[in-house]
């Protein structure tokens, strides 16, 4: 007995939709963005003893699930955590951070190499991203970060100081390239603060971390 056209026509859809595939058209693919990059002139840290001497690796920031994506994430209001549509960072947040964290100590010439933790380092740096979201306030967004970074002596992992840092920047308007804009001033402030704790505590970090 053969089948009418209409019932071959269900009998195809049913055995594509249990296969997985889909009918309907693919979403457009969401916008990447950069972080933006920090202005080297803001730098006010002048290099220290410890310039020369140490090799300092920095490891991408530990954080929670929504925090290791590319996703930007965003607190729309009280106790709701959301992600923007139609936009993504370049590359995962840890990630994100640790390339503006390198950056911006290679420019405080504050040690003698600063890389990722994949090369060969005297001290590194390790951290959790506690906080890189934004927030609403009054119905304006702005750019919150916390990291809590923790310097050890690399081959044996020896503690030798640890903070706590945290940022924010009010975005001009509610639109995605202003939030971002928001992160990377929030960002230039972390690492302002970073930059300059360590070279407040350089001589105590390289007592520290001498054999």
């Amino acid at each position: 007995m053969s089948l009418r056209p209409w019932a071959i026509a269900v009998t195809a859809t049913v055995l594509l939709l249990s296969a997985g595939c889909s009918i309907l058209p693919e979403s457009d693919p969401a916008t990447l963005y950069r972080l933006p990059s920090s202005d080297p002139a803001r730098s006010s840290v002048a290099p220290t003893a410890m310039s020369g001497q140490k090799r300092l690796g920095i490891a991408a920031p530990e954080a929670g699930y929504l925090l290791s994506s590319n996703r930007i994430v965003v607190y729309p209001e009280h106790n709701v955590v959301n992600v923007y549509e139609g936009a993504r960072w370049h590359e995962d947040t840890p990630e994100l951070v640790q390339a503006r964290l390198i950056d911006a100590l290679q420019q405080s010439r504050l040690f003698a190499s600063v890389g990722s933790d994949h090369m060969p380092s005297d001290l590194l740096l390790l951290s959790e991203l506690r906080h890189f979201q934004s927030e609403y306030d009054n119905g304006r967004p702005k750019a919150v970060i916390q990291l809590d970074v923790q310097l050890v002596e690399a081959s044996a992992r020896t503690p030798i100081a640890s903070q706590s840092f945290s940022a924010t920047s009010q975005a001009a308007d509610v639109e995605i390239p202003s939030v971002v804009n928001a992160f990377g001033r929030a960002s230039d402030t972390l690492t302002e603060q970073l930059t300059t704790w360590l070279s407040d505590n350089a001589h105590a970090i390289t007592e520290s971390a001498s054999p």
